[in-house]
C-alpha cells in the first residue's frame, strides 16, 4: 500500500492488519515518519519527533508479532501526544519558554495505557502556552497551521494533534480539553474530537486546572475513538476524581445505533450568534439524524452564557499556576496568557464560591434538557477557521466578547463534565470544515459515540482529505 493511502487507514484497521501480518509495524512507522518529514515542516503540527525511539519500538513490536506474542488492541499503531501531557524521558514544554528544556520522567496514565496497548510514540503535538487559548501558537515552536488552508489556524489548544491527524501524520492524537480544546480543533480540521465524561480518563499529575480538564483523543473515525477509550478509561489511585471502570467495551457496542433516541437541536444554546453558513451546515447535519431512526426536534433554550462562571475557574487556576513566577519570568509568557493570569490574580475567594454556586445553577438548566432528550446537538463553533496569528475569532454581529468567549458552544460542557464530541458536519463553499457537537447526559459516553458513529455512516467524511 502506498504511503499516502496507508496514512489514512484507521487505527483499528491498522491494528487488525498488523495482527494478521498484512502490515509490518516497522514499515508502518517508517511510512508515518516519512510523511511527517514531508508535511510537518509546513504545518508545524508535531514539535518533537523521536525518530530513533519510534523505530526501536516498532522493531520490538514487529518481533512480538513474529514470535506470536499476545498483542495489545492497538499494537504497532502510531500515536502522538500533546506537549502538555507527561511522557517518560521526553521533552515536555507545555508550549512555554519557562519549560523549554523540561524533561518529564514518567508517563501520565493515558500515555502509559496506550503504550501498554502497543502504540508507538511518533511525536509530541503543538499547543499554545499551557493550553490557554483556542488556537495553537507559542514562543517556543511558533504557530501550527490548518492542513485545509495553511493561512488559517487549526484551532486549539490541541491544534497540533488535530492538524496531524487530518494530514495523515498518525491516526490518533492524545490531547486535553478544559474549554473545548479537543472539540475546537477537531471542528476546524474536519476530524473527530471527543471529550469523555469528566474523570473517565484519569488526570495525573494533579493540578488546579484539572478541575475542568478532560483527557481524550482526536481521530479520523469514531471507531478509533471507541478503541482508544476502551484502553484509556478506568480509575487511577493518583486521581481522586477518576471514575470507576465500566463493565462493557465501547467498541463492541458502537454499532447498535440510536434508533428511537430523542435528540434536541439548538442552533444557538439560547445566547450565541452564529455565522449563517455554519448555521445552515449544522442544521442540515442535525436533520440527518432522523434518517437513522432518531427523533429530532428543534429546541429553544433560555440558557445564559456561562462564560463568567467558567472563566473564574479557567483564569483563576491559570493564575494559581503562575503566581510565583509572574514577577521574575512574566516577560517570557505569551502576552495574552499573561493578561489572563493577571485577571485571575484579581479574583477573590468569594468569586470562586459564587462561581461554584453558579455552576450548580447552570447544571440545573442543562439537566432539565435531558429529562426530554437523550442527546443535545449544536454547532461546535460559531465560525469557520480564521487566520493564523489571531488569538480569538472576529466578533460576529458586533458582539464584544472576552478572551476565548468565541468558543461559547464548548466551554459550557466543561462546567458540567458531560461527554461531548465534535464530528464533521460538512464543508463551507470555500472548502473549510464545520463541526457539529453531540452532547450526552452525564456519563452517557457510549450514547454519544453511538450517535457519532451513526452520523459517520449516514454522512461519511473519512475519505475527504486535505490537499497538501
Amino acid at each position: 500500500m502506498a504511503i499516502d493511502d496507508l496514512a489514512f487507514v484507521s487505527a483499528v484497521e491498522l491494528a487488525a492488519a498488523i495482527r494478521d501480518r498484512k502490515v509490518s509495524p516497522l514499515e508502518l512507522t517508517q511510512a508515518v515518519l516519512t510523511r511527517i518529514k514531508q508535511h510537518n515542516p509546513r504545518l508545524n503540527a508535531l514539535v518533537t519527533v523521536p525518530e530513533g525511539a519510534a523505530l526501536c519500538a516498532a522493531t520490538k513490536a514487529e518481533e512480538a508479532v513474529m514470535r506470536g506474542d499476545k498483542l495489545g488492541p492497538l499494537h504497532g499503531v502510531p500515536l502522538h501526544v500533546k506537549d502538555n501531557l507527561y511522557v517518560a524521558d521526553s521533552r515536555t514544554t507545555f508550549g512555554s519558554k519557562l519549560f523549554e528544556q523540561n524533561v518529564t520522567a514518567d508517563d501520565c496514565p493515558a500515555v502509559a495505557r496506550l503504550r501498554a496497548a502497543g502504540m508507538i510514540l511518533v511525536g509530541r503535538s503543538n499547543t499554545p502556552e499551557f493550553g490557554w487559548k483556542g488556537v495553537t501558537d507559542n514562543r517556543v515552536f511558533g504557530a501550527t497551521r490548518n492542513p485545509w488552508n495553511t493561512d488559517l489556524t487549526p484551532g486549539g489548544s490541541s491544534g497540533g494533534a488535530a492538524a496531524a491527524v487530518a494530514a495523515g501524520l498518525g491516526p490518533i492524537g492524545l490531547g486535553t480539553d478544559g474549554g473545548g480544546s479537543l472539540r475546537i480543533p477537531a471542528a476546524f480540521c474536519g476530524v473527530v474530537g471527543f471529550k469523555p465524561s469528566f474523570g473517565r480518563v484519569p488526570n495525573w499529575p494533579g493540578s488546579s486546572g484539572a478541575i475542568l480538564r478532560h483527557i481524550g483523543v482526536i481521530t479520523r473515525t469514531v471507531g478509533d475513538q471507541a478503541a482508544a477509550l476502551d484502553v484509556m478509561a478506568g480509575p487511577d489511585e493518583r486521581d481522586l476524581l477518576s471514575l470507576p471502570a465500566g463493565d462493557k467495551s465501547f467498541a463492541t457496542q458502537l454499532d447498535r445505533g440510536i434508533r428511537g433516541k430523542r435528540i434536541g437541536y439548538s442552533a444557538n444554546l439560547g445566547y450565541a450568534t452564529v455565522d449563517p453558513e455554519v448555521a445552515a451546515i449544522c442544521n442540515t447535519a442535525a436533520e440527518r439524524f432522523a434518517e437513522i431512526g432518531a427523533q429530532v426536534e428543534q429546541v429553544e433554550l433560555d440558557w445564559r452564557d456561562p462564560y463568567e462562571t467558567w472563566s473564574v475557574f479557567f483564569f483563576g487556576t491559570a493564575a494559581a499556576s503562575m503566581e510565583q513566577k509572574l514577577a521574575a519570568q512574566g516577560d517570557q509568557l505569551d502576552p495574552g496568557f499573561r493578561r489572563v493570569v493577571e485577571r485571575g490574580l484579581k479574583l477573590r475567594g468569594v468569586d470562586f464560591g459564587n462561581a461554584l454556586a453558579a455552576r450548580h445553577a447552570f447544571w440545573e438548566q442543562v439537566r432539565r434538557v435531558y429529562e426530554r432528550f437523550d442527546l443535545l446537538l449544536c454547532p461546535t463553533l460559531p465560525v469557520p477557521p480564521f487566520a493564523v496569528g489571531q488569538d480569538d475569532a472576529d466578533p460576529i454581529g458586533g458582539e464584544n466578547l472576552g478572551p476565548l468567549q468565541w468558543t461559547r458552544f464548548t466551554y459550557p460542557f466543561n462546567l458540567t463534565g458531560q461527554p461531548a464530541a465534535s464530528v464533521p458536519a460538512g464543508w463551507t463553499k470555500t472548502g473549510l470544515p464545520v463541526g457539529l457537537q453531540i452532547v450526552g447526559d452525564r456519563y452517557a459516553d457510549l450514547v454519544v459515540l453511538q450517535a457519532a458513529r451513526a452520523c459517520e455512516q449516514v454522512q461519511p467524511w473519512n475519505e475527504k482529505r486535505p490537499s497538501l
